[in-house]
Order: C-alpha cells, then sequence, then structure tokens
C-alpha cells in the first residue's frame, strides 16, 4: 500500500534535480564530477524530508542510480503514487469560503488533477477577480482580489520562474488600532497569469505561507 507522503512542490523539486543529474549525464564525462553530482541531488531531496521513514528514504534515494532518460521517467512515473493530493473541495464549500460574492464563477473542479495542486486558483475576468484557496494547518483559506495583467512576461513571486504575469493585489484582513471605517490595506504582488503553470513549476512555498499570512493578518 503507498502511503502518500510527497506534496506537489516537493515532487516539482524532484523533478528539477533529476532533470540537473540527466543534464549532467548527458555533458560530463569525468566520474568524480558525476559522483558528486549525484551526491548533491541526493542530498537536496533528502533536505525535503526530515522526518522519513526508512522506506521513503530508499525510495527517494533511487535517483542515485539512474542512468537513462528512461530510467529517470520510470522514477518520476513511480512517486506519482505517494503524491499527496490537494484537499478536495466541493463547489458548496468554495462558495462558502468567498460569502460575499453571491454570483461566483468557480472553476471546473472535474478537470483539475489535485496532486499537482499546491493552491487552487481561478480568475473571473467578468469581475476582474482572482480566487485563491488554500490549505493552512488543516483548514481551506479563501483570498479574493483584484487582479490585472501585465502583458509581459517576469519572474513570478510564488514559483520564481519566468513567466506572464498578471499584478494580484488583496486586502488585508487586519485591521490597526483605531482605523477609521474606510481603512484598508491592500498587499500585492506579481504572480503567474496561469496558475497551472505556477503549481507545476513551484518549489517552495515560503512566498505562498509568507502572503496568505499577510492577508490574514
Amino acid at each position: 500500500m503507498c502511503v502518500p507522503f510527497i506534496r506537489n512542490h516537493q515532487y516539482n523539486l524532484i523533478k528539477k534535480q533529476a532533470d540537473s543529474l540527466l543534464h549532467a549525464l548527458r555533458t560530463i564525462a569525468d566520474p568524480k564530477v558525476l559522483g558528486s553530482v549525484r551526491s548533491s541531488v541526493e542530498s537536496k531531496i533528502q533536505e525535503l524530508f526530515p522526518d522519513a521513514a526508512d522506506s521513503q528514504r530508499q525510495l527517494l534515494q533511487g535517483v542515485t542510480v539512474l542512468e537513462t532518460a528512461d530510467d529517470f521517467q520510470k522514477y518520476l512515473k513511480g512517486l506519482e503514487a505517494y503524491l499527496v493530493e490537494f484537499p478536495a473541495v466541493t463547489p458548496k464549500q468554495l462558495q462558502k469560503l468567498f460569502p460575499k460574492n453571491k454570483k461566483l464563477k468557480l472553476p471546473d473542479l472535474s478537470n483539475v488533477d489535485f496532486r499537482y495542486v499546491t493552491y487552487l486558483s481561478w480568475y473571473d475576468i467578468a469581475v476582474n477577480k482572482l480566487f485563491m484557496v488554500y490549505s493552512v494547518n488543516g483548514q481551506m483559506i479563501g483570498i479574493e482580489g483584484r487582479i490585472t495583467p501585465t502583458h509581459k512576461k517576469g519572474f513570478c513571486f510564488l514559483c520564481n520562474r519566468h513567466e506572464e504575469l498578471a499584478m494580484f493585489s488583496a486586502i488585508s484582513r487586519k485591521r490597526t488600532a483605531h482605523a477609521s471605517p474606510d481603512y484598508y490595506k491592500a498587499i500585492g504582488n506579481y504572480l503567474c497569469l496561469d496558475s497551472g503553470k505556477c503549481n507545476r513549476n513551484i518549489t517552495n512555498i515560503t512566498a505562498l505561507d509568507t502572503f496568505i499570512g499577510h492577508v490574514l493578518g
């Protein structure tokens, strides 16, 4: 029985390290240098799972003996059975996360493979808003904000990859003491316009956790 333990962003980093090792195998002839690359890749992958069981460590260490592109493909395919899915959500649950949006346009959840989701988001062009759903300590959190496509590429603050960007601006829920009724603080940053690409690219959730924390206050 496969017990899932690999989250999407961790799987993306494993793929990145596997690609790095495959590139080294294709371009480096020195056995000592290759040995160093293998050791570095193994170390970076193991660092993702400090509390891994022995069986999980052995599974991940399989990357160190791979030689061909087919080997790498089979290794990554084998890890898919251990992916932790994004918590299942229903349209009704999503509507509850955004109660002020009576005509909330929902994504087609039937087309979402939740194994490859770190955060769920969708763009409602009719109201020019982006809706984001994320799990914080097991609780589903919904954040909405204005989104402005930039029509140019740059580095996304979440996945740190060069993609087409949009400015996402959300209102912080934290209010300062003695704030006036119309006080608000917007927190914004540039992220991938295509959240599907962002979820396939993201290898670290620190920036996402920080952003969510700032919005929630």
